[in-house]
C-alpha cells in the first residue's frame, strides 16, 4: 500500500463511522450487495448505492427488457462534435436519466484509446487522441456530476482491445502510459474530479489491472491525489491480497466475489493492514456522501424535471446532438439536398439494409432498452417534398437477430411475444409465462431466482410470410420444431470469455418453408461450463482460486430466432441498380453491427460486412448522383470513395438516428463533426493494427505513443484515406492570419487565428492546433481545438487556449517530467489540410 497521506482528510472525516463498524462489516461494504447494487449499514446512516451501466443511456438495473430510457448518441459520435458544451450536455442528460431511475452511478465515460482501429469497442471510446479524450469526457462529467449524479471512468489501463481480454498482458513502456493512455483519466481527474474510476480486466507489464499498485497507489492517488474510489470491472478481480493491497476499493458484481471471508482472513493473518481496508471504505464514504447517500434520507437533485426519454423536448436534444457529430467528408455539391435539387419532382432512391434497419447502437453492455429507434427510411419520407424509393439492400449481419415482435405471438394469449415455460430435471414446470420480447436472460438482476434445466419457447409465426428462417441464440442443445419438421443443434462457447454469453452468444437457425401462421417450439437443455477446467486446459495458464471470473455461470441471454425469408443478394444488388438508373439522386447507406462493434469481441478486418461494397460501386456506375452515408462509429475502408458524389460518417446516431441524417441531408441541420480517429487506406495500413496476442499473452504496444495521425505523420503506415480532424461541414473556410498573443513554456500557450467563411452556407469550423517538437523522437501532438460559427460571407478571430500538459514528455530515468519548449503549432483542418504555422522558440 502506497498512498500516502492524501487521503488522511477523508479519513478523519469519517474516522468516528469507520470506528463503529467490525472488520465483518467493513469488509462486507466492499464487495457488491448484488449486480449494481452496494451494501448499506443503518448504524453508520449508510444508503445502498446504486450503479447502472453506461455510457450512452442509463440502462438500469436490469440487463435485458428493462424500463424504457433514452438512447443517446455513442460516444465517437458525441466526441466528433469536438464541443464541450456537447459533451457536457450529455452529461446532463445522462443525470437526468440516472435520477429517473435511482441510479447514482453511470458506469461511463469510456475513455481508453482507439490504438487500432479493430478494436470492437471504439464505439464506446472517444477518439485516438487523448486530448480531444480527456477534454470531451471532462465536460461530459462534469455535467453529470454537478447535477449529483456520479460518473466512472473506465477501463484503467491500457485497455484498448477485447481479444482474450480477461487475459491479455498489455506490454507499455512508462513513458507512452503517462504520456498518451493515463493522460485521459489524469485530465478528467484533475479538472473534473470524477468520482469514480474502474479497472480493466487486462494484465499491464504483467500485473493483473485491478492489483497495479505503482498505477493506482503511487500515480492515480499519489501524485493526482486523488480521493475518489475505484472499483473492479465486473468479475475482473484476479487475487485477493494483491488487489487489497494494490489499490483497488471495491469488488463488483455481489453478492460473491474474492474478498468477503478471504479478506477478514488476510487481516487476520498480518497480510493486509486493518488501516488499508479503513482507507478503502472511507472512499467508499465519501462517495456515497457527494451521491446523497450517507446521513440523508432524501438526495436532493433534478428529479422534478426529468424529461421522459420519448418526450419531444427530449428527442429534439438528442437529434441535434446527434446531427452535431455528423461528418462530411466528401461532398461534390450534392448536399444538402434542398440546395442541390432544382427541382421538387426529383426522383431519389434510398438503397441498403441499413436505411431501412438504422443501427443506432452498439452491442455489450452499452445497449438499452429505448422507446424507439428511427430509421432513415421512415425519417426521410416525412422530410422529402417526393417520398424515395426505398431498396432494401444486401444482407449486412451473419447472425440472427431475437425475433421482432411484430412477427410472433404467444399461441395462448394471441399477444406479441411468445410463450416461456421453465423446467426442472424432471420436466416438472417451474414457471411459464408471457413474454412480450423474443429474448431472455438468466441473470439475476432480470429477476430469475431458480435456473431452469430446460427451456421451452413457443410462438406463432405470422401469416404475412410462407417461409422463415427460425431457430435459437444462446448457448445450450436446442431442438427447433414445427408440425412435424425439426432440427437439434448443439450450440457451445466459443471465445474465452464467460460474458460471451451475453454479449454474443451462439445460435443457429434453419429455414422452413411453408409455415406461416404456425407453431414454432424451442426447446433448450442448458449446458453447465466448468470454465476453470475450459480455461485452463484451452490457454494452459494457471489463474488464482480466487478469481472472481470462476463465479460467471453459463448462464447468460436466451433467444428465439424468427425471420421471414428475404431476398437474395443476387436479387437485392439488382434491384438496387435499376431502383438507382431510374432517379438522379441515389443514396446508399451501409455499415456495421452490433456484430462488429461490440464488447466482447474485435474486428478482423475494416471492410464492410457481406457485399456492400459491391452495392455502392454498382449503384454508383449507374446513377447520375450517388450519395453515401456509413452507419459506423468507427474506420471502415471505402474502395468506391472516389467514384462516389458524397461521403457522411453518421456514426451510432442513438435513438432519433434517423432524423438527425434526414436533417442533415435535406439542409436543416449541417454535420459539423470532424474526425476522431484516421481512416486506413486499406487493412494492415495503420501504425497500430493487431489485437492478437502472442502465444504468451502479451500484446506489445511497439508503436509507442505513435498512434493514429502521430504515426501517420512520422510515415509509420501509407497516409489515411481520411485524417484525425477531417470534416467539411457546409462552410467554405479561408484561414487568414494566426497570431502567438502568450507563451509561457510548461504553463501558458494561447493564440489567435482569423478565417473567414467564403460560402453560402453559414457553418461552424472546429480550428484545430498542433503541436511539432523540435525533438525529432517526439511525434506531434493535438494541443488545442475551438470552434466558431461564423455567418456566411464573414469573418471571425477565435481564440485557443492550448494544454501545457502536452507540450511535456516522460523521462523514465528520471522518473520526472520534461518541458517540450521548441518547435512549431500547425493550425489544420487534420494534418492532410494544414493552414497556417508559427514557430515556439
Amino acid at each position: 500500500m502506497n498512498s500516502s497521506v492524501l487521503v488522511d482528510k477523508t479519513s478523519l472525516k469519517y474516522a468516528d463511522k469507520i470506528k463503529k463498524l467490525s472488520l465483518a462489516e467493513k469488509v462486507e461494504l466492499l464487495s457488491g450487495k448484488s449486480a449494481f447494487t452496494l451494501h448499506g449499514n443503518a448504524s453508520i446512516g449508510l444508503q445502498p448505492l446504486v450503479f447502472s451501466d453506461g455510457p450512452t443511456g442509463v440502462r438500469g438495473l436490469k440487463a435485458l427488457n428493462g424500463d424504457k430510457v433514452a438512447l443517446l448518441p455513442n460516444a465517437t459520435l458525441i466526441a466528433s462534435a469536438w464541443d464541450d458544451d456537447v459533451a457536457r450536455e450529455v452529461g446532463e442528460i445522462l443525470s437526468e436519466e440516472a435520477w429517473r431511475q435511482g441510479v447514482d452511478v453511470v458506469l461511463g465515460p469510456t475513455i481508453n484509446l482507439h490504438r487500432t482501429p479493430l478494436g470492437g469497442r471504439l464505439f464506446e471510446a472517444y477518439s485516438e487522441d487523448p486530448y480531444l479524450t480527456g477534454r470531451t469526457a471532462t465536460a461530459y462529467v462534469q455535467g453529470m456530476q454537478d447535477n449529483g449524479t456520479g460518473a466512472c471512468l473506465k477501463h484503467l489501463v491500457a485497455n484498448e482491445s477485447e481479444t482474450l481480454r480477461n487475459f491479455v498482458n498489455s506490454v507499455v513502456d512508462e513513458s507512452t502510459l503517462r504520456e498518451l493512455y493515463l493522460l485521459p483519466f489524469e485530465m478528467v481527474v484533475k479538472d473534473a474530479n470524477a468520482w469514480s474510476i474502474m479497472s480493466g480486466y487486462n494484465d499491464v507489464n504483467g500485473l493483473p489491472a485491478s492489483s497495479q499498485d505503482k498505477i493506482k497507489n503511487t500515480i492515480v492517488k499519489g501524485e493526482w491525489r486523488w480521493d475518489g474510489l475505484i472499483m473492479s470491472d465486473w468479475y475482473a478481480t484476479k487475487s485477493t491480497v494483491a488487489s487489497v493491497n494494490g489499490g483497488l476499493d471495491l469488488v463488483m458484481p455481489g453478492p460473491g466475489g474474492p474478498w468477503k471471508q478471504r479478506l477478514i482472513s488476510a487481516v487476520e493473518s498480518g497480510a493486509v493492514l486493518e488501516s488499508t481496508v479503513d482507507e478503502h471504505v472511507s472512499r467508499l464514504l465519501l462517495l456515497a456522501d457527494r451521491a446523497g447517500k450517507l446521513d440523508s434520507d432524501t438526495r436532493i437533485g433534478p428529479l422534478d424535471s426529468c424529461l421522459a426519454p420519448d418526450s419531444d423536448q427530449r428527442r429534439q436534444q438528442l437529434r441535434r446532438i446527434a446531427s452535431r457529430g455528423m461528418t462530411l467528408l466528401y461532398n461534390n455539391d450534392v448536399l444538402p439536398l434542398n440546395n442541390a435539387l432544382s427541382k421538387a419532382d426529383k426522383k431519389i432512391s434510398l438503397i441498403g439494409r441499413h436505411a431501412i434497419d438504422t443501427v443506432c447502437m452498439g452491442g455489450g453492455s452499452a445497449k438499452v432498452n429505448p422507446p424507439h429507434q428511427i430509421s432513415l427510411a421512415d425519417a426521410l419520407a416525412q422530410q422529402l417534398e417526393t417520398e424515395p424509393a426505398i431498396v432494401d439492400g444486401v444482407e449486412v449481419r451473419e447472425r440472427p437477430l431475437p425475433a421482432d415482435t411484430q412477427y410472433i405471438s404467444d399461441p395462448q394469449s394471441g399477444q406479441p411475444g411468445m410463450r416461456v415455460v421453465f423446467l426442472d430435471e424432471n420436466d416438472e414446470v417451474m414457471r411459464s409465462w408471457s413474454e412480450d420480447s423474443a429474448a431472455i436472460t438468466l441473470e439475476r438482476e432480470d429477476g430469475v431466482k431458480e435456473f431452469p434445466h430446460r427451456i421451452i419457447f413457443e410462438a406463432r409465426l405470422s401469416n404475412t410470410c410462407s417461409d422463415w428462417e427460425v431457430g435459437g441464440i444462446g448457448a445450450g442443445s436446442w431442438s427447433i420444431t414445427i408440425d412435424d419438421e425439426s432440427y437439434s443443434e448443439n450450440l457451445s462457447y466459443k471465445s474465452f470469455d464467460p460474458g460471451e454469453s451475453v454479449i454474443c452468444p451462439a445460435s443457429t437457425t434453419r429455414l422452413y418453408t411453408q409455415v406461416g401462421g404456425k407453431i414454432l417450439k424451442a426447446t433448450l437443455e442448458l449446458n453447465v461450463i466448468d470454465w476453470r477446467h475450459e480455461l485452463e486446459q484451452k490457454l494452459n495458464i494457471s489463474i488464482p482460486d480466487e478469481s472472481h471470473m470462476f463465479e460467471m455461470t453459463s448462464q447468460g441471454l436466451f433467444a428465439l430466432a424468427a425471420t421471414p425469408r428475404r431476398h437474395t443478394d443476387d436479387e437485392a444488388l439488382i434491384a438496387a441498380e435499376e431502383s438507382a438508373r431510374a432517379t438522379d439522386v441515389a443514396i446508399v447507406m451501409v455499415g456495421l453491427t452490433d456484430e462488429a462493434e461490440t464488447e466482447g469481441t474485435d474486428k478482423e478486418t475494416l471492410s464492410l460486412p457481406g457485399r456492400q461494397n459491391e452495392m455502392v460501386a454498382r449503384v454508383a456506375n449507374v446513377a447520375k448522383k450517388t450519395i453515401v452515408i456509413v452507419n459506423a462509429a468507427t474506420p471502415v475502408l471505402m474502395p468506391w470513395a472516389d467514384d462516389v458524389d458524397a461521403i457522411l460518417i453518421a456514426g451510432l446516431p442513438g435513438q432519433e438516428g434517423g432524423h438527425a441524417i434526414a436533417d442533415v441531408i435535406v439542409g436543416r441541420s449541417e454535420p459539423t463533426g470532424r474526425l476522431v480517429t484516421c481512416y486506413p487506406i486499406e487493412d494492415g495500413a495503420s501504425p497500430a493494427w493487431s489485437v492478437q496476442p502472442d502465444d504468451n499473452l502479451n500484446l506489445v504496444y511497439e508503436e509507442k505513443s505513435c498512434i493514429g495521425y502521430r504515426g501517420y505523420d512520422k510515415e509509420i503506415s501509407p497516409a489515411p484515406l481520411y485524417w484525425f480532424g477531417s470534416g467539411l461541414g457546409y462552410g467554405v473556410w479561408n484561414y487568414e492570419k494566426v497570431k502567438l498573443c502568450s507563451y509561457i513554456p510548461g504553463s501558458e500557450c494561447v493564440l489567435k487565428v482569423t478565417l473567414s467563411n467564403t460560402g453560402a452556407m453559414d457553418s461552424r469550423e472546429t480550428v484545430q492546433v498542433y503541436f511539432r517538437p523540435e525533438d525529432n523522437d517526439q511525434p506531434i501532438r493535438l494541443v488545442g481545438y475551438q470552434g466558431v460559427d461564423v455567418s456566411a460571407g464573414h469573418q471571425e478571430t477565435v481564440s485557443i487556449k492550448c494544454d501545457p500538459r502536452l507540450f511535456n514528455s516522460w523521462d523514465a530515468s528520471t522518473g520526472q517530467w520534461n518541458i517540450l519548449a521548441q518547435g512549431e503549432l500547425i493550425i489544420a483542418r487534420g494534418l492532410g489540410d494544414k493552414r497556417l504555422k508559427i514557430a515556439l522558440t
